[in-house]
């Protein structure tokens, strides 16, 4: 798999500092793991986001979600909407898959639960998706107990980017897109948080493509077959250990849509928008007999930083899923190209 990242054609986007790893799992007991299926007709697969590594289930984090446009087939928002909690791994996948990703979550919830004696008789996964049809045969839905199961096995806070698990078979800007992550570190009180975005992405017109404020789309568009439309999707994980409440963490989801826009998307009618998001600063331990929590909440004199350093990691998280993206060819013959096959084009200025 490629390693490169955005940075490496040396774009340098926003201005608050990276964590080490630059990827949501520089929030602290956040690892992302795939199962990437390539073989016949088949280049799609799955990811899962582990916001922690305990029983999430018994140990709810503060969750939240936003709609950009909901040309999707996203589940468990609604009760995340409803109770601001969340209480399982969260899953991308491809379009038909959803459900059967989602049973292989819950299968996953009942075992967890079973091992420590909890009975598990009502879990709410999240499960999100894109569609790869273009590249993949999406009828032929490859996703299944077994590959969820390897794809929580495999997670880390070390994992691959590009052309992998969710983002195998996603196209982006008319070009090879994936999944992508980046981080962005926040000093406040004298401590620092981090905030990560993981994205799938699979939106988009090349003409709008935008690097660091740059219309390197039009650069490169001569000979690559593109849409003609902004149609598509883009599903985007935010994650963070700075003390949220539900609605202050929706707040900072909104910010997503800034990065987006800075890299070319109008978010149209049949694209699909979904941002979902979870703090690890406070738990909600289930079963708790007192009649209050106490939780840890940020002061909102103080939320325009989470405010940028959302927008600015989706921006760079978008773009590394690009960097890091191999050109493929689907089962139909049908070619995309990678950014980075292009990127001499595109710094000819």
């Amino acid at each position: 798999m490629s390693t490169r990242r955005i940075a490496d054609f040396g774009f340098t986007i926003g201005t608050l500092p990276r964590g080490a790893r630059n990827a949501i799992s520089d929030v602290p007991g956040v690892t992302v793991g795939h199962c990437t299926i390539r073989k016949e007709n088949w280049r799609t697969g799955v990811t899962v986001v582990l916001p922690a590594q305990d029983n999430l289930f018994c140990n709810k984090l503060v969750g939240a979600c936003q709609v950009l446009n909901g040309f999707g087939k996203t589940l468990g928002l609604m009760q995340l909407e409803e109770l601001g909690t969340i209480e399982t791994p969260i899953a991308l996948t491809n379009t038909l898959n959803v459900g059967l990703v989602h049973d292989a979550l819950v299968q996953y919830s009942i075992d967890q639960g079973a091992a420590v004696g909890v009975k598990v008789e009502s879990v709410n996964p999240i499960v999100c998706e894109c569609n790869d049809a273009g590249l993949s045969d999406i009828r032929r839905r490859a996703v299944g107990y077994d590959e969820v199961m390897e794809a929580i096995r495999s997670a880390g806070a070390d994992f691959a980017q590009g052309c992998v698990g969710a983002g195998t078979g996603t196209v982006c800007h008319s070009l090879k897109g994936g999944i992508g992550s980046a981080s962005r570190l926040m000093e406040l009180d004298g401590n620092t948080y981090a905030l990560g975005a993981l994205v799938q992405t699979n939106y988009g017109r090349l003409s709008d493509l935008r690097i660091d404020g740059r219309p390197v789309g039009r650069q490169i568009e001569a000979g690559i077959r593109q849409e003609s439309v902004d149609k598509g999707s883009c599903i985007v994980i935010i994650g963070t250990d700075l003390p949220l409440s539900s609605r202050q963490l929706r707040r900072v989801l909104r910010r997503a849509v800034v990065g987006l826009s800075r890299v070319g998307s109008y978010i149209g009618h049949g694209s699909g928008e979904v941002v979902v998001g979870f703090s690890t600063a406070n738990r909600l331990r289930r079963g708790g007999k007192n009649a209050f929590d106490t939780y840890t909440a940020l002061n909102e004199e103080h939320i325009d930083l989470p405010f940028r350093a959302c927008a600015e990691a989706v921006e760079e998280a978008i773009l590394n899923s690009l960097a890091a993206a191999e050109t493929t060819i689907g089962y139909t013959g049908e070619k995309k190209v990678a950014l980075c096959d292009l990127m001499p084009e595109a710094r000819n200025e």
